[in-house]
Order: structure tokens, then sequence, then C-alpha cells
């Protein structure tokens, strides 16, 4: 067996079942991996230096094959049924040892890090990976050991990731040749038939989201996180494509984190050391942090390139929807390092309503903000899966139930208490359509969420009027600094406002109807906060 690169002192991979690969690669740089990757020709350079990738049939997660070990830890903890699939502990064994004979005469590559910012929750982690550009995923997304930590590295998770290795569903207990398993006793994740990277994260994410929590009574949030110059956190809570990323990157205030943090007694700390941006149709213009991001040491992810040339078509969606580029959080220039802030002191729920229904912005009252969070609304728009023709209602407790081990009441409870105990404004935003639904109206512009967002980060939408929405009672201020007033209540930028009533009727339905599943663990405040369309004419 070879090794290079920095590798603790004492550390091998016997302890995994992985003692006769062929070789292993330890700690490799971003410049060495870039160059195994290139070399093995599984990516190419782009005009900005960052890596491009294909990961294969699989250009995002496949929840269907996500799994958690059902065993003394988590069957009477875990929060089981379509979300979190059981799996057997003496399947997942025998496909582990399946795994590791598959990367015997292999070449691996080690990586040794760790996930949560605050030295207090630090987990250590290692992540062996077939693939040279999985594992620098793994060195731009999670937290960074320095040359002197890595000597003495003792990892407590470990994440086995073998792409080229195809499961049979017969023999192995898995739904098809791809999966996804975390065992909370053994303390492993292993992944295999899909080269998509975002399992890796996720994986270490829906960890944490048992952990914390369940053991250190600890908020784990899906959200992105800033600091302004006063030291006030704010924290945006939102699904793919409402603009966490986007919304967090902000040249006047310091960056925590853009996808996963904790919210413990008295802090607000990041799990990752990178981001994960989704990068469709991206511009310098709109998003100038994301695109100056896109650099050496960043992976591109199901790009297409320029006609004859190095240069990436942001446009060019003929892979997927969901092109992505990984970085290392330092790629941002004002990010904040460590990557810690303060308790919030304003919270964000980002939706994009493609429906055109919801205000831009509107202040929720705390048993509004429960509401909004155990609901987790956003809406897919028309023309991005086949045979989706009309906007679809989409739910997900906690802005993140597909990563949520646990209970959402759990979260929710939780999130509940922090806001009782400290002076938090929570805002509910749509970041999308305005004046009618997707095909009719139009997106809200970047340029006016932005502005509503610091309009309440500086205080000045503390000293405005607001009105009461009729059918969601959510506060809309009447006017707001850089944005005109007529498109703060939402009736007013249609032209058919019985259209509009019915529209919104038929969306506070959908809300009705989602909660069901929740309202025998609810509050009484909390179900009061629900949609009322009876004073509506429509």
């Amino acid at each position: 067996m070879s090794e290079y690169g920095i590798k603790p002192e004492n550390a091998n991979l016997d302890y995994l079942g992985l003692e006769n690969v062929a070789a292993s690669y330890w700690n490799l740089t971003p410049p060495e991996l870039v160059e195994e990757t290139i070399l093995r020709g599984e990516g190419v350079l782009s005009n900005t230096g960052a890596l491009a990738i294909d990961t294969g049939e699989f250009t995002g997660r496949s929840p269907k094959d996500r799994f958690i070990v059902a065993d003394d830890i988590t069957e009477n903890t875990v929060w089981w049924g379509d979300i979190n699939k059981k799996f057997d502990s003496n399947k997942f064994d025998k496909l582990y040892d399946r795994v590791c004979a598959y990367l015997t005469n292999k070449e691996v590559y080690v990586r040794d890090a760790y996930a949560c910012a605050d030295d207090e929750y630090q987990l250590n982690l290692r992540v062996v990976t077939e693939l040279a550009a999985s594992n620098m995923f793994a060195s731009n997304m999670f937290l960074r050991p320095t040359k002197e930590e890595l000597k003495n590295f003792k990892p407590e998770w470990s994440i086995v990731c073998a792409p080229g290795f195809m499961a049979n569903p017969e023999i192995d207990g898995t739904r098809q040749h791809n999966f996804a398993i975390i065992n909370f006793t053994k303390k492993r994740i292993i992944i295999g038939g899909t080269g998509y990277t975002g399992e890796i994260k996720k994986g270490i994410f829906s960890v944490l989201n048992f952990i914390l929590p369940h053991e250190k009574n600890v908020l784990s949030m899906h959200c992105s996180a800033n600091i302004g110059k006063d030291g006030d956190t704010a924290v945006f809570f939102g699904l793919s494509g409402t603009g966490k990323t986007t919304l967090s990157a902000d040249p006047n205030r310091k960056l925590i984190g853009d996808d996963e943090h904790g919210w413990s007694a008295d802090k607000v700390f990041n799990f990752e050391g990178g981001c994960y941006a989704k990068c469709i149709d991206l511009t310098k213009e709109k998003e100038p942090e994301i695109w100056d991001a896109i650099k050496f040491g960043a992976i591109l992810e199901n790009i297409n390139f320029k006609e004859d040339s190095s240069e990436v078509d942001f446009s060019d969606s003929s892979k997927t929807q969901n092109t992505r580029v990984s970085y290392p959080i330092n790629h941002i220039d004002n990010a904040i390092s460590p990557s810690v802030g303060a308790a919030p002191k304003n919270i964000f729920f980002l939706t994009c309503d493609a429906y055109g229904v919801l205000p831009p912005i509107s202040k929720l009252t705390t048993a509004q903000a429960m509401y909004y969070f155990i609901s987790g609304y956003t809406a897919k728009v028309a023309g991005t899966e086949a045979g989706v023709t009309e906007p679809q209602t989409v739910f997900s407790a906690c802005f993140g139930a597909p990563f949520l081990p646990l209970h959402p009441t759990k979260y929710a409870e939780m999130l509940g208490n922090k806001l009782k105990q400290g002076d938090v404004n929570v805002w509910l935003v749509n970041t999308g359509w305005s004046g009618g639904e997707y095909g009719t109206g139009e997106r809200i512009s970047l340029k006016y969420t932005r502005a509503m967002i610091t309009s309440t980060l500086n205080g000045s939408l503390n000293n405005v009027d607001y009105i009461t929405h009729p059918i969601f009672g959510l506060s809309m201020p009447k006017e707001c600094e850089g944005v005109p007033s007529e498109i703060l209540d939402p009736i007013n930028t249609w032209e058919d406002k019985v259209a509009y009533e019915k529209k919104a009727i038929k969306l506070a339905k959908a809300f009705v109807e989602n909660f069901k599943t929740f309202e025998s663990d609810a509050n009484k405040e909390t179900l009061e906060a629900a949609p009322n369309w009876s004073k509506v004419s429509a």
C-alpha cells in the first residue's frame, strides 16, 4: 500500500475493513485532487480555474434511497416513515462488507475533516472516497483541520463513498442500485451507486440533526446566516431555490454560512466549511459574491460549456436544473472566521411562491412563526419537471424535512422556546411571483427583496404602518425604502382581484390540509395562526 499527503499518526483504514485497498491517498491538497481528477478523465478545468465534473446518473439527491439503520439508538427516537426509512442492521453489515470488497485493490482518497465551527460541538469525520473529486468536495464543504491538528486526528464518524458500487436490491435490501445509509450505532455512513456529492454533506447534516437536538439541546437548522457590523445575526430558512445562499451573501454583512447551522444557548454556528450554491442562470450582476467564488478550488457540477470554449453556460439546464458549485467558505471575501455569531435578532422564512399569492415580506407573530416553520412552504414552477404544467405546492416541515431524523415538532418546540426567550423578529419573505402566478406574473426583483431585507436589518420596518392580509393574517408593511409601495400588498399587483382571492384561498386550503398531520401536536395559539378565508367573498 502506498500513501502520500498528511496522514495522522497511527492512522489506518483497517478499522473500516479497508485494509486491502491498493493505495490510500490521505488529505491531499485541492491542487493535487484537481490533478488526480483530470488525469483520470473525471473532470476538466473551466476558464475560471474551477474544476467541472459530471455526477453521472444522479444530478440530485435521491430521498427514496436514503435509509437509517433501526437499532437500540434509533428504534424509538427516529421519526420513521416516508422520509426516514428503516434499514436492517444485519443487512447494513453485509452491504458494508460488499462495498469494502468492491474497493479491494482500488485506490481510495481519505479526508479528515470536522463539522461544527463551535469547538464545544465539533464532530470529527473521516471521509473515504472512490473518486478524487468527491474527496475534494468533502474538503470544500467540511471544516478543515490544521496540519498540526491532523497529526493526532481521531475520527468519530466515518463515511465510505463508492459511486461505482451498484447494490442488488434482492440481496442488499435497498430500493434500487443506489443508496445512502446512516448507522448511528457504528457511526458510519455508506453511499453507493450515485456520484452526486450532495449525499455526502446531507448525510452528516442528518447525523447532526439527530445528535444536537436529541443529545446537546442545540437547535439544528436548514438555513443560511450572516452577521452585521454591530454583531447582529440574521438567519435565513428556506428550501432549495428560495434564496438562502443568494440572500446571505451580502457585501455589507459577514457570512457565517449558507446552508446548515446550530443555535445553542447564545450562539449560531456553521456546521460546514464551504458553500454549495445553485448556479442555474447565475450572473455576476445578480450574485457577484457567488460569481467571484467560482475560481480554482471550486467544483462545478453538471454544467455545460459554451460552444468550443471552456466558458460555462450558466443558462444551459440540459443536464439538470440543479447545476451546482461547491467552494470553501474563504472564497467569499467577507466570510467570518470562525463561522460563529451571536443568537439571531432577525429570522427570515424564505418561500418561492409561484402562485403570486403571498406578500413580498410580512412580519410574523410567534404563533405564526411556529405555524409557517412547521409548514415549510415553497412551490415548484412549471417546466422544471416533465408533466408539470402549473405551479405545485411543496411543504417540507421546518424547511428541511428530508434531513430530519426526529419528529418535526421537536425542532419546532425548540424554536418556539428560543423565540419566547429572546427578542427576535421573524419575517416571511416571498422570493417568488407577483402580479399573477408563474406564466402570467413576474418574479419579484432580487433588488427589491434585498431592499426589504436591508430595511428589516436596519430597523426601518419597525417604524412603518402595517395592514393585515385578509386570508393569511400576515402583517404587511405599507411602505419600504427602495421598494414600490404597490407591490407590498400582493392583491394590488393583480389585474383581476377576484382571481387573486380565488388563488389565495386555494393556497390557504393547501396549508390547512398539510397541517392536519401536525394538529395533534400543536398548541391552540399555533392552530389559530392558520389561514382563514371565511370573510373573503371569492
